[in-house]
């Protein structure tokens, strides 16, 4: 039988299974611990619910690059098989970006889900990371960027068509400080992120370049991590309201909030499973459900409705479950 991914989303495959949740961390202790959680997780839900990025940029020591580089990999080559890990790497304007790429995806390269890329500003810059990743043989990985700067935001289409991006990402904190006091501290906060109006339209800007070319928008941090409600509100509004399906996680603490708000509700899961069990009886067909008129314009939203269940570690119905096997996720 023909997948409802082939049939439904076309394009908009490209960014693949993608868990919700991406969660960085970059001193040994913590990044140990995130994997060590991950993977419990993974048992827990019957699936992996969120990445862990472990972190070059902000984590290593300065002086110390090279150091945590091997720190990094080594950590990496120890990861349980189904673990999903990737790693940011420093800046390609910096010193240690081609030995960070060298040194992880040059040894590692095969074990990771993706390589983070930071502060890239146009096309330019990834195809500096292709080519870096290229030089040690990993033309496959999938490349992730976060956008720091007005310029970056402004070529985020030309950047999201690129075929190696998989992923979107927006760097608050750099974009509010590289306006030079015009966005006042605010903006960096849970409430002020989403009520400024240079930095709303940054974020609208990425999530609609991530929608047009089939890739997948990754929200920026909550720095308030100690603030379960701040966290669970934040993830809320970036998902129903700014259209991201994927979100940053600095603390453990924040991992399940995102999750709760990224995933369907109950009602939302039966619905979907209605719909997309009675569309597939009829090889996709239009139909009428409970008075309205269905075609594969709707039922491309109520597949993901249930992929996005599936990402978030919910349920679901015995007859959806099959397409959700672990063939059938990677077919």
């Amino acid at each position: 039988m023909t997948h409802p991914r082939d049939i439904l989303l076309g394009a908009q495959a490209a960014g693949g299974f993608l868990p919700v949740c991406d969660h960085y961390s970059g001193v040994e202790a913590r990044m140990r611990k995130s994997l060590q959680l991950q993977a419990e997780m993974t048992e827990e839900f019957g699936t992996c619910v969120f990445d862990v990025t472990l972190d070059c940029e902000d984590g290593a020591p300065v002086g110390g690059e090279a150091d945590h580089a091997a720190l990094v990999a080594a950590l990496v080559a120890q990861a349980g098989d189904g673990a999903r890990v990737a790693v940011r790497v420093h800046a390609i304007d910096h010193p240690a970006f081609e030995a960070d790429v060298s040194a992880i995806a040059g040894q590692v390269g095969h074990r990771l889900c993706h390589l983070m890329v930071p502060k890239v500003e146009s096309v330019a810059d990834v195809e500096r990371v292709v080519a870096a990743l290229a030089a040690v043989s990993c033309e496959a990985l999938p490349i992730h960027v976060l956008l720091e700067s007005p310029a970056a935001v402004h070529r985020a289409f030309d950047i999201a068509a690129h075929p190696r991006v998989q992923s979107l990402s927006f760097g608050l904190m750099d974009f509010v400080s590289s306006h030079g006091g015009a966005i006042p501290a605010e903006g960096m906060s849970s409430q002020g992120q989403f009520s400024h109006p240079l930095v709303v339209r940054a974020k609208l800007e990425i999530a609609s370049a991530c929608h047009a070319h089939g890739k997948v928008p990754s929200h920026c941090v909550v720095t308030e991590f100690s603030d379960t409600a701040a966290m669970k509100t934040a993830a809320l509004k970036a998902s129903r309201a700014l259209g991201y399906t994927r979100m940053w996680s600095i603390h453990p603490s924040q991992i399940r909030p995102i999750l709760e708000a990224l995933s369907p509700d109950e009602r939302e899961i039966e619905s979907a499973t209605k719909i997309i069990a009675a569309a597939a009886c009829v090889d996709w067909a239009p139909i009428s459900f409970d008075g309205q008129l269905h075609d594969r314009a709707s039922y491309r939203y109520f597949w993901q409705v249930l992929e996005r269940a599936h990402q978030t570690g919910r349920v679901l119905p015995a007859e959806m479950q099959p397409w959700f096997s672990s063939a059938a996720a990677t077919h």
